[in-house]
């Protein structure tokens, strides 16, 4: 049978043993606890990194951006002055008789030649941010507008003869006609290789004011 004298000397043993180890435990407990939430929120991240990422920067379009928000460079402006003479001649009296409905037209104009940069593609613009050297392809100058100066046109003579029918749409073909004029009056040589240098001069002046030391500027037809 146990001794009953080593059971009451045991018990306080076991107290003061107790109130020792009680605190190590809650210790133990919270660094377990800190040690388990540390590897839920950073085990993911140590197991499975992120990748590495590597920049490039293209510097072209930037100032592709640039020349395209000028939108249309206009770099020359024709003037032009033209007398249309037209006559509607008709036959009456199964062509025995001949008449005739004439006018005559002065016509003031103008138009406007120059490059429509909305036109310009990516591969127009290359731009090496190491020598500093741009190359730019331009769209070949066109004319951008051609209007009439309705102050400036006129009527200058009518004739209806006495068996000939009033052409109401005379004046309107004499018009059309100016119109054509002034745009071809346009597209001559000469004013064409003005505009051409123009747009270089300007283009150039604007890709210097973007940073580039060298600018080449040249001229692409159709689609190329």
């Amino acid at each position: 049978m146990p001794d009953p004298s080593s059971e009451r000397s045991s018990s306080p043993l076991k107290k003061i043993l107790g109130s020792l180890l009680g605190p190590y435990r809650l210790l133990a407990y919270l660094v377990a606890t800190t040690l388990a939430v540390a590897l839920v929120v950073y085990g993911p991240k140590l197991l499975f990194p992120p990748p590495e990422h590597v920049i490039t920067e293209r510097p072209t379009p930037s100032l592709l951006t640039a020349i395209r928000e000028v939108s249309r460079l206009e770099t020359a402006e024709v003037h032009v002055e033209k007398v249309v003479d037209l006559t509607d001649r008709q036959s009456a009296f199964f062509g025995l008789v001949e008449a005739k409905d004439a006018l005559l037209l002065v016509a003031v104009g103008r138009a406007v030649v120059g490059v429509d940069l909305g036109k310009m593609r990516e591969t127009d613009v290359a731009f090496d941010p190491k020598t500093g050297s741009a190359r730019i392809d331009l769209p070949e100058p066109e004319v951008l507008s051609a209007s009439l100066d309705e102050d400036g046109t006129y009527v200058f003579a009518r004739s209806t003869d006495l068996l000939a029918k009033r052409n109401e749409q005379l004046e309107a073909s004499a018009r059309r006609q100016a119109q054509r004029a002034i745009e071809a009056a346009a597209r001559s040589p000469d004013v064409m290789g003005r505009a051409r240098a123009q747009a270089e001069k300007q283009v150039s002046a604007l890709a210097r004011a973007l940073g580039a030391k060298q600018v080449e500027v040249r001229f692409r037809s159709g689609d190329r």
